[in-house]
């Protein structure tokens, strides 16, 4: 699963096996480690429950977490949608966007790139 943030928005794509599993059990889950004690890891996950009425974030204790409602994420990974988005409001007349989308092959190979999982682009071939 990668992860971007930008500005005021949050960011997640996840592979096809990502996806499958995020709709087997309801959370995907990655950890960056900065050393090897606890409090230097840093957590990004995304998670699906019937009780979550809207898509939204939380952050705490070096981990962000985004929501979704159990209905949005099953109709999400069963379609060929590619991503769901959302704003939320944290204060201030401010607000956060939150994307989760499908990670698609790049059209262009890129060095460091791995596109083994990743679902077919859709332009594939029309350039």
């Amino acid at each position: 699963m990668k992860l971007r943030v930008k500005n005021n928005s949050v960011r997640l794509r996840l592979t096809q096996v990502e996806v499958a599993h995020f709709n087997d059990s309801g959370r995907v889950e990655e950890v960056i480690e900065f050393g090897i004690e606890p409090h230097q890891r840093f957590i990004y996950a995304i998670e699906s429950g019937a009780e979550t009425e809207t898509m939204r974030a939380a952050i705490e204790n070096n981990r962000i977490t985004i929501l979704v409602p159990k209905a949005q994420a099953d109709e999400w990974t069963n379609t060929a949608r590619i991503g769901i988005e959302a704003e939320q409001e944290i204060g201030d007349g401010k607000t956060l966007r939150l994307l989760i989308e499908k990670d698609f092959a790049c059209l262009e190979p890129r060095a460091g790139e791995d596109d083994a999982d990743t679902f077919p682009h859709p332009n594939e071939g029309r350039f």
